[in-house]
């Protein structure tokens, strides 16, 4: 694999070169992994980029060329050059798996590592974090709106960049699409690769009708015919009943047959199209739109009664239209100190901007009923995990408001997993497993999480431990002024 150590930002080198000097490079350190606003005003986040990020750390390295390089910038103290040579990563990371339903504030990804480390990684860490989970997210909504149609992500030709169609491919999947157009990622990922034919198919012909026929003997088992080059209920969907006519004259109509639809009021279109193949003796035909898609559009299309059940979404999946970009965070919450670890905090005028200080980790609390999910709650690592009797979990801002969860009313999970223990990477589950769990995850979120509108936004609780720490430090903080 190609050095990838150069994915990073300026000043994560000079802070570590600066660090170097001091013999302050390799102090121990805590970073937690999260982000303070849902994407698409929307109620949640899928996340996603665990795979990536995991495949992108253990092979963090400088070349010979890349050293090279950073001295030609004349910045860099020679030795720390000739400590990058052999610099790799030996920490731990504990994350949320991908397809994990997640919200503002709480930690995503928790990574054990010294300072040096925390800085380089960090730039590549977050962009494929944010990245993914955006992608995989925007794609979940349109899962939401289109729970039993087939989904197919086409937006390669649309991504910003290369790295951003393969991957982005791959987040789509776990976000709930069924395939992808994305021969690169098919082949990469295990993912079903989908599609027909494009406008130039049918114009490469004298007429759309020997276009589809020409299509129909190479390629009979995928009989979705474009539809829409010339006219589609004049011309399109009348060829395509003549087609099936033949076939199924001569006993070889396939189970998967219809047409796509890429232009035009895929509503009214979708509906007469429907009706056409009906009275022709095809109410199994299938019915694909696309045509700049997403999950508001196809919304109201279903709302108004379009026929359509197999969805091609390509830029508005592939950019994530709506939110341009996720404002994950990477922020330290303790630092080694003697033969232990000090909690760290952030202190800000702007109290959003305000971290949660100390070693933690995130517990999701489900109703045992019904496994709905109830609450996550931000904890100190080594406070101890519910016993199933009664709890209490206390809105940080507002003490008067509390959850009360009952003895045996619900059950408790630890979110934050190994992924990688002393720079070796731990067994991931398959993308066939993270996509069955993130299914499973949606349902269990409330429906009013859902929305795309309004949703309602899940409150994530600190321990009253976490809290108490918090108090402490920021009063030390006023103290030392």
């Amino acid at each position: 694999m190609a050095s990838n150590g150069l994915i990073t930002d300026l000043y994560q080198l000079t802070m570590a070169n600066a660090l170097f000097k001091k013999g302050m490079h390799e102090r121990k350190v805590v970073f937690d992994r999260f982000y303070r606003k849902n994407p698409f005003d929307g109620g949640y986040t899928v996340v996603a980029g665990i795979q990536h990020l995991v495949d992108f750390v253990k092979n963090f390295r400088y070349d010979a060329e890349d050293i090279e390089y950073l001295r030609s910038l004349g910045i860099f103290y020679p030795e720390f050059l000739d400590y990058l040579k052999d610099f790799r990563f030996h920490g731990d990371i504990y994350a949320m798996p991908e397809g994990t339903v997640a919200f503002p504030g709480e930690i995503l990804l928790r990574f054990h590592g010294t300072t040096t480390e925390a800085m380089l990684i960090e730039t590549g860490l977050s962009m494929i974090m944010n990245h993914e989970s955006l992608i995989a997210t925007k794609a979940r909504r349109v899962r939401t709106v289109a729970p039993k149609d087939a989904l197919m992500e086409f937006g390669l030709r649309r991504a910003q960049g290369h790295s951003a169609g393969l991957w982005g491919a791959r987040a789509a999947m776990i976000g709930g699409f069924n395939g992808t157009s994305n021969v690169e990622a098919g082949c990469l990922f295990g993912i079903p690769v989908l599609g027909t034919m494009a406008h130039s198919w049918i114009m490469s012909f004298d007429t759309e009708l020997e276009a589809f026929e020409e299509y129909v003997r190479q390629y009979h088992d995928n009989l979705i015919l474009l539809a829409d080059t010339y006219n589609v209920l004049e011309m399109g969907v009348p060829h395509a009943i003549q087609v099936f006519k033949e076939l199924k004259a001569k006993g070889q109509l396939p189970k998967k047959y219809g047409i796509r639809i890429d232009s035009g009021d895929l509503g009214y279109l979708s509906r007469e199209a429907t009706r056409m193949f009906t009275e022709a003796g095809f109410p199994d035909a299938i019915i694909s739109g696309s045509n700049d898609l997403d999950e508001y559009l196809i919304q109201s299309l279903k709302e108004q009664g379009c026929t359509v059940t197999s969805w091609g979404v390509g830029t508005k999946i592939i950019t994530a239209d709506g939110t341009s970009a996720l404002g994950g965070v990477f922020k330290m919450s303790a630092r080694e100190q003697g033969d232990g670890f000090e909690p760290v905090m952030k202190i800000s005028n702007d109290v959003s901007k305000m971290t949660n200080p100390g070693i933690k980790t995130v517990r999701r609390f489900y109703r045992k009923d019904n496994g709905k999910m109830i609450t996550d709650l931000i904890c100190l690592e080594n406070e101890a995990k519910p016993d199933g009797g009664d709890f209490t979990l206390v809105t940080e801002s507002a003490k008067w408001r509390k959850k009360y969860l009952k003895a045996g009313k619900y059950t408790c999970e630890e979110m934050l997993k190994p992924v990688m223990r002393n720079g070796e990477a731990e067994p991931l589950p398959t993308l066939k497993e993270t996509i069955a769990y993130a299914n499973e995850q949606m349902e269990t979120l409330w429906p009013e999480y859902k929305r795309l509108m309004n949703p309602n936004i899940m409150e994530v609780n600190l321990s009253d431990k976490l809290q108490a720490l918090k108090t402490q430090i920021i009063e030390d903080d006023l103290k030392n002024r």
